[in-house]
């Protein structure tokens, strides 16, 4: 139901369409508890063993009824069993035993807080009622303090005994209430900064009245029903009521004209030129923040990139600025809160960043994000850069590229008229369309989105500004100049006919010229890019002419091996694979149709395994796909090996697999390949991991016959993707997607789903199945505990990089991943979700214990794994 009035929309949803069960989360516990007299101990001595009298915050458990009429509707539930060290604080969501079709329109809520003291004794500490509904039927929404009746328990008549609101004029805590409740509906003006002091100045007030009232108070929170991106009030509705179609008795919404409304508030306006003044004006260098502000300004830098900034901690960082001079993580934050339209400010700003203790390379990535749009302050952030060297800069390359879309680059350079589009490096995707006889033997210039033309200059010193850098490092490195230019070439080849991608071309033009005017060694590297180009064109055209032969995978297979079968493959002049150019290979192995060393994978798509020889005579195995976009595999392998390189750092080796992944185009790339069976094969053939093991690493001494190293690695890496793929929410995780290795070692492949995306409805936050922790020897096995161990090691170490990780992230929001261009806005939030940085390393283990509990149990997944395989069946 949609209710409108202008332009202001109401949602309502009927309760009798709710096909659900009511849930209620019980939140805290505030106030007091009164000790029992000596009459009562001596009736019941058993009270001295209470957490009354043994703890000053002893363990203690609610109950929820729903009572109608006086009558109970459902049996009690309770909350679970937590112990408590300071305060009472459950945040737990009770699921409530009734739908909310069955609730009547005068249903009640009775709380009771019990202790227990004693061999099936439980001591009521009080109780307190609420009605479900408001006196114009809606659900109660959002969070509401109840007063706790102490030492009794709830009631449910009708009225109650135990109201936990009250209607007292009197009562400050329930008019300050009503006022708020005004302020969220919009029937108040809204003032951010007003609002903060203001809701502040409730809070105080809220906690002085509890502390000074002889009633606790439970804090509960209702639900709101979330569809769709939008918020909907659930109204009491009975369908078969007689004469009666709507109990609800909203009044109808009332406009008022107020002529103040377009007038600006005269002391926001106040405010604001007070601190402006102060921000303006000469600070001392030598002012130092008191204990409590210097906890302000440490929780301030504390903050995730993600985390925006009130005025209130701008002024404060603004005011102590010179004090936080010899915090590096503390610039950033002084940065976003400089207001860089104001010239002095700026001025200021920009003389002051050259004296500030220098940040870290990785938090540097931060301010080359579209949120820093300072030139000098980009140019800043890309002279830390210079001090990454070549491998750790290889890690972050990837989103280096990506930040270039958002330099400041002059407009002449992108329409160049002297550079045309035809000396661009090409597309392999557009090089597919051309004939096969005459692409085969394109020339360099052809295949380099290069200019040949000299009358741009070109400079080989290294500059300041983000492509510059990249061009420079990249020119004097094979491995960086391999990954920089197919990064480039992807983006290259994007649509034409957007702006956007315009810089990227601009970009490898400047490559280009930089590696033509360089020496001879950068003369080599350009010639060895134009190989590969032509190479991996070769390929496309050779895959694509596979997928168009008529016939089944056989006839297509003996079709590949005809084509590979060829002088210019099986012998070549010596080039860097793209997706390893570390390897350089010379030619490429057909073998016998027995041992598959050319091949067409069963899938949908056909992908074909390519064997390489590499000049010291070593085979390299690698998956050629075509008709498919592995950007998105190859932004989470890159983040992958990130995370083993940072656990690597701690000291802590999971035996991961971060196979490589290259996108040579947007229809195309190369995967690495791993010699390796899906763990539904090893469960097919062998019955369970173990005798997978037992059969390659068999050792009669060890525990279970396997192997200790082999064990060893199964655990460590189980362990590492775990932690992994839920930080990264990875999904569609079923056995034909893990990979397990003789060796031991468990990995995942086929990314597909990521950031939370699953085609499976209710997954498990990890993908542990029983197999896996049976292979361990069990839940109660010492190697399921060491992975559990693993795991909290793992996820508090990462959590320690989340900044690093998050500033990725947020390079890569524009880029054409399909996960990410869904929801671009959230993408970080996401991430940064799954880290739970609002928690402190105690909490985060028990909170990932949980996780872990939860996905080994979860029954469901069972069920949807079954059905995958009764499906790959059918397919086969």
């Amino acid at each position: 139901m949609e209710s409108e009035l202008n332009e202001d929309k109401f949602y309502y949803v009927y309760s009798s369409d709710l096909d659900t069960n009511l849930e209620i989360k019980i939140c805290t516990l505030e106030g007091k508890r009164d000790r029992k007299g000596y009459k009562e101990l001596l009736d019941d001595p058993l009270l001295r063993y209470s957490g009354l009298y043994n703890s000053t915050c002893s363990d203690l458990y609610v109950t929820c009824r729903v009572y109608a009429d006086g009558q109970p509707l459902s049996l009690p539930t309770s909350t679970s069993y937590r112990p408590f060290n300071f305060r009472w604080n459950w945040n737990e969501w009770l699921k409530l035993p009734i739908k909310y079709p069955d609730l009547p329109r005068n249903a009640q809520l009775a709380f009771t807080i019990w202790d227990i003291y004693g061999p099936r004794k439980a001591l009521p500490v009080g109780g307190t009622t609420v009605s479900l509904f408001g006196k114009y039927g809606t659900l109660r929404h959002g969070m509401h303090d109840l007063k706790v009746w102490s030492g009794i328990e709830a009631d449910g008549h009708m009225p109650t005994t135990t109201p936990g609101k009250t209607t007292s004029s009197e009562d400050q805590m329930n008019r300050l209430a009503k006022l708020s409740k005004k302020h969220h509906k919009g029937q108040m003006q809204k003032v951010d900064w007003l609002d903060r002091l203001t809701f502040r100045e409730i809070e105080m007030i809220n906690e002085k009245e509890k502390r000074n009232s002889n009633f606790m108070y439970l804090m509960v929170k209702f639900p709101r029903i979330h569809y769709d991106g939008m918020d909907y009030n659930v109204v009491y509705f009975e369908k078969d009521a007689d004469n009666v179609d709507y109990f609800c008795t909203q009044p109808d919404v009332v406009r008022l004209s107020d002529p103040e409304t377009l007038l600006e508030n005269l002391v926001e306006i106040k405010h604001h030129k007070l601190v402006r003044s102060i921000r303006s004006g000469t600070v001392s260098r030598d002012l130092k923040p008191n204990a409590k502000i210097r906890d302000q300004l440490t929780q301030i830098v504390s903050y995730p990139p993600t985390k925006v900034l009130t005025s209130e901690e701008k002024d404060l960082v603004w005011q102590f600025r010179f004090y936080l001079t010899n915090q590096k993580k503390a610039l950033t934050k002084f940065l976003k809160c400089v207001d860089w339209s104001e010239p002095q400010e700026a001025k200021q700003a920009l003389e002051l960043l050259d004296k500030w203790n220098p940040m870290d390379v990785e938090d540097a990535l931060e301010l080359l994000s579209s949120q820093f749009t300072n030139r000098a302050v980009r140019q800043y952030a890309v002279s830390r850069l210079k001090e990454a060297l070549n491998e750790d800069l290889l890690l972050y390359l990837l989103q280096l590229v990506q930040a270039l879309r958002y330099e400041n680059i002059k407009e002449h350079d992108i329409n160049d008229p002297v550079v045309n589009e035809d000396s661009l490096l090409t597309n392999p995707s557009e090089n597919q369309e051309h004939d096969n006889n005459e692409g085969a033997e394109d020339s360099d210039d052809q295949q380099l989105i290069m200019s040949t033309d000299n009358s741009k200059d070109s400079s080989m010193s290294e500059g300041q500004d983000l492509p510059s850098f990249l061009i420079h490092r990249a020119c004097r490195n094979d491995v960086l100049a391999n990954y920089f230019y197919w990064y480039l070439l992807v983006e290259c080849g994007e649509d034409k006919d957007k702006k956007e991608f315009d810089i990227f071309r601009t970009v490898m033009r400047r490559f280009s010229q930089a590696l033509m005017k360089g020496g001879w060694e950068f003369q080599v590297r350009r010639n060895m890019l134009a190989k590969q180009n032509q190479f991996i064109n070769h390929l496309g055209r050779l895959m694509k002419e596979v997928s168009q032969f008529s016939g089944n995978r056989s006839r297509k297979i003996h079709r590949l091996r005809e084509l590979l079968d060829s002088p210019e493959l099986s012998n070549f002049s010596p080039i860097p694979l793209p997706v390893d150019p570390d390897v350089k290979i010379k030619g490429m192995v057909i073998g016998t149709p027995e041992d598959k060393k050319a091949w067409l994978f069963k899938s949908h798509l056909m992908p074909a395994k390519f064997t390489f020889l590499s000049v010291d005579e070593r085979e390299y195995v690698t998956m050629f796909k075509s008709g498919d976009d592995l950007r998105q595999d190859q932004l989470i392998l890159q983040i992958i090996r990130l995370m083993d390189k940072l656990l690597m750092k701690e000291n802590l080796d999971l035996k991961l697999t971060p196979y490589k992944v290259l996108a040579t185009s947007s229809t195309h790339g190369i995967v690495q390949f791993i010699e390796s069976n899906a763990v539904a094969e090893v469960l097919d053939k062998d019955g369970s991991i173990q005798n997978y093991f037992r059969k390659h690493a068999p050792c009669d001494n060890a525990p279970y016959g396997i192997s200790p190293d082999v064990m060893d690695t199964y655990v460590k890496s189980c362990a590492g993707y775990c932690v992994i793929t839920y930080l990264l929410g990875i999904g569609d995780r079923h056995l034909d997607n893990l990979l397990l290795t003789k060796s031991g070692n468990l990995f995942h492949v086929d990314f597909g789903y990521i950031l939370g995306r699953d085609p499976k409805p209710l997954p498990p936050p990890m993908k542990l199945s029983k197999e896996m922790v049976e292979a361990m020897g069990g839940a109660n096995s010492d190697c399921y505990q060491a992975f559990r161990k693993q795991c909290y090691t793992a996820f508090l170490h990462l959590r320690r990089h989340a900044n690093l990780i998050l500033n990725l992230f947020a390079l890569m929001v524009d880029a054409n991943v399909p996960d990410i261009a869904l929801e671009p806005d959230k993408t970080v939030k996401k991430v940064q979700d799954k880290f739970r940085l609002d928690l402190n390393d105690e909490e985060a283990v028990q909170y990932l214990q949980a996780l872990i509990d939860e996905s080994v149990s979860a029954m469901f997944a069972v069920v949807v794994e079954q059905f995958h395989k009764f499906a790959q069946y059918w397919r086969k």
